[in-house]
């Protein structure tokens, strides 16, 4: 097998991948394509083992999230991208290990925090409120 060869059969490959819609092993899911070991997702492309995901796109081992986008491990997130192991995340990017976040990038292990700013679990969730009225 030449290069040449190689490259033009691994374009066929990734193109006829690109065309299907199977999904593996899910259960109960709606709409999906291209999820594997799936229960109760609906409308998720490309999800691994996930739960209970809406509108989710290659996660892995996500549970109860919304709109999210390459999430690992995560559960009770919306409109995330790139967050692993962390919950109740809102709108954040590239978070790991972090718990009650709203719109914060890059954060490790932190809590209660909105826009990369910590604050007490009160004013935490009486801001997020103000923030998520009318929503």
């Amino acid at each position: 097998m030449t290069r040449t060869d190689f490259e033009a059969s691994f374009r066929a490959l990734v193109a006829a991948h690109a065309k299907t819609t199977d999904n593996f092993g899910c259960l109960a899911c709606e709409r999906c394509r291209r999820c594997t070991e799936c229960t109760f997702c609906s409308d998720g492309e490309n999800l691994a083992r996930c739960s209970y995901c809406a509108r989710c796109v290659d996660c892995t081992d996500c549970a109860h999230c919304t709109g999210s986008t390459a999430c690992i491990a995560c559960t009770h997130c919306e409109e995330c991208e790139r967050c692993s192991s962390s919950a109740y995340l809102v709108r954040c990017i590239g978070c790991t290990g972090c718990a009650y976040c709203f719109g914060c990038v890059g954060l490790a292990k932190k809590d209660f925090h909105i826009l990369n700013q910590a604050y007490d679990r009160q004013t935490y969730f009486e801001i997020v409120a103000g923030l998520t009225k009318g929503r």
